[in-house]
């Protein structure tokens, strides 16, 4: 058996079946192509981190709160919506879906979602 197919990027299960130009992890139902199989896919995933109406952000770059946040823990309060935040920076590592590190006027630093955010052009 020298034609093992390689376990699934996203569980690492080996219970992977090929269906077309595709390999396909039952367990999970994730897809992808052999020519993926070595990065699990994750230069798609994280290649590009986009504000609330698409645009592509990169770190320094200003952005607009576009509702209003509720701010969890410490002090609490709210973060308006039309809050300019300035010099942000991108995270892959941030908790739960929270990928972008900015020190917030009234709040200091923290995470925010890029999908409460829109980019200042």
């Amino acid at each position: 058996m020298s034609d093992q197919l390689p376990p699934c990027p996203a569980c690492n299960e080996a219970y992977t079946y090929e269906q077309g130009a595709l390999l396909v992890c039952p367990m999970c139902a994730h897809e992808w192509t052999a020519d993926d199989a070595g990065d699990g896919g994750a230069q798609d995933s994280d290649a590009a981190i986009v504000d609330s109406v698409g645009n592509p952000l990169a770190d320094g770059d200003t952005v607009t709160v576009v509702k209003t946040v509720k701010v969890k823990g410490g002090g609490g309060g709210v973060i308006k919506a039309g809050t300019k935040v300035r010099g942000i920076r991108l995270i892959s590592d941030g908790v739960g879906d929270h990928d972008i590190d900015a020190n917030v006027p009234g709040f200091g630093r923290m995470q925010l979602k890029s999908s409460v955010v829109k980019k200042v052009v």
